[in-house]
C-alpha cells in the first residue's frame, strides 16, 4: 500500500478526511470549509469516527488535523440544532434540554481520550472555543507556528463547558495562566502555548506540524499495541486519581495485560537487533 491511502473500514462520512497515513497510523482531517466550524451533525460523527477508531485493531495512533485555513474555528453558533435546544416557553424544561445537548457534546469530544489509541493533535491558523476543547481531550500537541489559541467562550457570555476548564488546567500545570486565558478570552500565539506546555512542538508551517506527527505517530505504531494502550489507558486515570489508586489500578490491569505475547516478541527483537512484529489489537 502507498500512502496516503484511503480509510474505507467506516462509511458515510461526510465532514472528515480519514485516511493511512502510514502503516497502522491514521490521519483524521477535520474537513467543513471555510473555516471547519462544528455544528452538531459533525460532533456526533466525530464521536463515531473515534468509536470506530476504538473497535479497529489496525489502528495503533491517530493523527487529528484540520483541512484548509485552520485547524478549528469552534462551534458554528448559526448552527439550527443549537438554537432548537434553546427553544421554548419553560425554564425548567429547556435547562433539561441544553442539560442533555450538552452532555452529548461532552461524549463526542471525550471519544476522542477514551478511544484507547495516542491522538497526536496538530494546530494551525485559528484554534478556538472548541478547538481547545478538542486539542485537551488529545494525547500529544503539536503546532504551526502561525497558530493563534483562544479559550473563547467568556468573550461570547459563556463558560467553556465541553472539556477546556477540566483538562486544560491539568495540562498546563498553571492555575493561575489557566484561569487567565479562561477569564479574559484573549489569544495567545504558538510561542506561548508552548511555554506554558500546552503544546510540546512548535514547528514552522501545517505541512512541518502534520509531518513531525506522522513520524511521532509511525514511531509509536512500532511499539506494542497492547503496551501503548495500557499506558494510555493508565495515563488518563492517573490524571484523575491519587497515586495509590493509580498504583491500584494498573495492578489489576497488568495482572492481564502483562500475559501478552508482545513481552516476548519485544524481548526478542532487542536481542536479535530486529524490528519487533506485533499482531492488531
Amino acid at each position: 500500500m502507498s500512502y496516503p491511502a484511503v480509510y474505507k473500514n467506516l462509511s458515510g462520512v461526510e465532514y472528515f478526511s480519514l485516511e493511512w497515513l502510514a502503516p497502522n497510523v491514521l490521519g483524521v482531517a477535520i474537513n467543513r470549509p471555510p473555516v471547519n466550524a462544528f455544528h452538531v451533525a459533525m460532533w456526533k460523527e466525530m464521536q463515531r469516527i473515534f468509536r470506530q477508531i476504538k473497535l479497529d485493531g489496525e489502528i495503533r495512533a491517530v493523527v487529528l488535523h484540520g483541512n484548509g485555513r485552520c485547524f478549528t474555528a469552534g462551534l458554528d453558533l448559526l448552527d439550527a440544532s443549537l438554537q432548537e435546544a434553546l427553544n421554548g416557553e419553560d425554564p425548567a424544561r429547556i435547562s433539561i434540554q441544553l442539560r442533555d445537548f450538552i452532555d452529548q457534546f461532552q461524549n463526542a469530544i471525550t471519544s476522542i481520550e477514551i478511544c484507547e489509541r495516542p491522538v497526536i493533535g496538530v494546530a494551525h491558523g485559528s484554534c478556538i472555543g472548541l478547538a481547545i476543547d478538542i486539542l485537551s481531550a488529545t494525547d500529544i500537541r503539536y503546532t504551526a507556528a502561525d497558530a493563534q489559541f483562544s479559550i473563547r467562550e467568556a468573550a461570547i457570555g459563556l463558560a467553556a463547558d465541553i472539556g477546556t476548564l477540566q483538562r486544560f488546567p491539568k495540562i498546563v500545570g498553571n492555575d493561575s495562566v489557566a484561569r487567565e486565558l479562561a477569564y479574559t478570552a484573549r489569544f495567545f500565539d504558538a510561542k506561548e502555548a508552548k511555554e506554558i506546555g500546552f503544546v510540546s512542538k512548535v514547528l514552522k508551517n501545517r505541512d512541518e506540524a502534520l509531518q513531525d506527527a506522522i513520524n511521532t505517530a509511525k514511531q509509536i505504531a512500532q511499539v506494542s499495541p497492547v503496551a501503548v494502550t495500557g499506558t494510555k489507558q493508565a495515563m488518563v486515570y492517573s490524571r484523575d486519581h491519587t497515586v495509590a489508586e493509580g498504583l491500584q489500578f494498573m495492578g489489576y490491569m497488568n495482572a492481564a495485560l502483562l500475559q501478552t505475547e508482545d513481552v516476548g516478541n519485544a524481548i526478542q527483537a532487542i536481542m536479535s537487533k530486529t524490528s519487533a512484529k506485533f499482531a492488531k489489537l
